[in-house]
């Protein structure tokens, strides 16, 4: 069987389309290794960011989802203890 079998959709809401921008940009980066045999699709709807994961074992999905959310969590408490964004979209190129 060639095909992913476990599969699940996370949607996680952000107080502003910035913020969820900002989870967005920084978790799309980190791409999954390709030999942890995990698919990951990111992407941002207004204030939401959704995540799509999809592996071929339970135990490989569960690692994928125990550091997206570690990653998460670091993401939150940055913004909160830095505050919000003061620009509304990044431009520093």
């Amino acid at each position: 069987m060639s095909e992913n079998q476990y599969k699940i959709e996370i949607e996680i809401p952000f107080e502003t389309k910035r913020l969820a921008e900002i989870a967005y940009n920084v978790l799309e980066v980190d791409k999954e290794p390709k030999r942890s045999g995990v698919t990951k699709i990111l992407y941002q709807k207004d204030t939401i960011l959704i995540a799509n994961f999809s592996a071929k074992l339970a135990k490989q999905l569960r690692v994928a989802l125990t550091n997206f959310f570690e990653k998460l969590d670091l993401i939150s408490g940055t913004i909160e203890m830095l505050g919000p964004p003061v620009s509304k979209e990044y431009n520093h190129y």
